[in-house]
């Protein structure tokens, strides 16, 4: 197990895991993630073009 794998949980009062820590490497691409990800939606509606197209304005 490499140590980003290795990962902590915080436990409830009933023992279940409720919480996980992560390092600030792992939290930064999680946002970078996410920040795509909203990129990507508030995009979905756009028009699109082919790839000749795109070959073609470039």
């Amino acid at each position: 197990m490499s140590k980003k794998d290795k990962k902590h949980y915080l436990l409830d009062d009933s023992g279940r895991k409720s919480a996980i820590v992560i390092s600030m490497n792992e939290y930064e691409e999680l946002l970078e993630d996410f920040r795509d990800l909203a990129i990507v939606a508030e995009r979905k509606d756009e028009p699109t073009i082919s790839f000749d197209e795109l070959k073609k304005r470039l």
